[in-house]
């Protein structure tokens, strides 16, 4: 079994101390135990193209506090953070562990319809990480658009990964187009799905309606939740998991390929 809890919240425009604060109440309330907290994308700031105000390297405030919460409560903290590196700006995925060790993942896909493309750099490689023999694929919100970048890739006698989460500030009025995808990347890949979205409004009046879920591997939401906050923890079955894919060993059949990267 794997533990994981999402939280959907609003965030405080632009004000990494006020989000800070209320996300480490919100972990501190947590009573069930869990092995995995997961946060929403630039949970530290809203979904902001202002990286040269905002951003921070590896060593600042937002990865500090992630750090110690992640020590403090035993948990892999995770969710994306504006950073700035070699004189570049990007929107990235931090996976900490309670020991302090980092894992990140730099957003594949900027969505330039809001102009992400002309702040951020773009990643050119995953990141599948693991937790107690669980493989866990991690993105950020409009990689959702690109099923290819989440497509199962193992050659061998398994696949790939096993679950599949995304981080995000998806609006309210493409709601439909982040719920569908969510089902159709958890049946494709024959793996759990995971969707942590924010609520409220943001600096730029774009409205937030959350809708977090769970998928399991069949397509069937576990969970959901429409314009509230919440905390919520629940455990995922590795048996549930692999009673799926043996009895619909669908994955089999895929298409071997590989991504061709570049510098982004």
């Amino acid at each position: 079994m794997l533990s994981i809890t999402l939280i959907q919240s609003d965030l405080v425009w632009e004000n990494k101390p006020a989000n800070l604060l209320q996300f480490e109440q919100k972990i501190k309330s947590i009573q069930t135990p869990t092995n995995l907290v997961i946060l929403p994308e630039m949970f530290s700031t809203g979904f902001s193209m202002n990286p040269s105000t905002l951003a921070e390297n590896m060593e600042g405030t937002t990865v500090q506090w992630m750090k110690k919460m992640a020590a403090q409560y035993k948990i892999i903290l995770t969710g994306s953070v504006i950073i700035q590196e070699n004189n570049q700006y990007f929107n990235r995925l931090l996976w900490v562990l309670p020991n302090g060790i980092i894992g990140t993942y730099d957003k594949r896909h900027r969505f330039a319809f809001a102009g992400e493309n002309n702040h951020y750099t773009a990643g050119n490689k995953r990141l599948i990480s693991s937790v107690n023999g669980w493989r866990i694929n991690l993105q950020i919100c409009y990689d959702l658009r690109f099923p290819i970048w989440a497509r199962q890739q193992s050659t061998s006698s398994e696949p790939e990964f096993d679950v599949l989460i995304y981080v995000a500030n998806w609006p309210e009025r493409r709601s439909y187009a982040w719920k569908s995808l969510l089902v159709a990347r958890a049946i494709e890949n024959q793996c759990y799905v995971i969707g942590v979205n924010r609520i409220g409004y943001d600096g730029n009046g774009i409205a937030h309606s959350g809708d977090s879920m769970v998928v399991d591997p069949l397509g069937e939401i576990m969970y959901t939740k429409n314009n509230q906050e919440d905390i919520y923890t629940l455990l995922l079955n590795k048996n549930t998991l692999a009673d799926v894919r043996s009895k619909f060993p669908f994955w089999k059949d895929a298409d071997q390929f590989n991504i061709s990267m570049d510098n982004g």
